[in-house]
């Protein structure tokens, strides 16, 4: 996958984001699976309490590494 591409399709969302916008940004799963996601570390995170936060760079990192396995 172009990483350019990839760097200009979030464009719109914030530097770190919540899990429904995680949900958005990865093509409208459901919040059930991104918190699966997220607590098998799948996609790196930190936590505050009982709210997960996702910088976007992860979010990039995740679906740049899972596209390099569809090769």
């Amino acid at each position: 996958m172009d990483t350019k591409m990839v760097d200009t399709m979030f464009t719109g969302y914030p530097d770190v984001v919540n899990v429904d916008q995680l949900c958005e940004m990865l093509g409208g799963i459901c919040t059930k699976t991104a918190c699966k996601l997220l607590k098998d570390n799948k996609i790196k995170h930190f936590k505050i309490g009982r709210q997960y936060y996702i910088p976007k760079i992860y979010i990039l990192e995740y679906i740049t590494h899972d596209a390099s396995y569809e090769k």
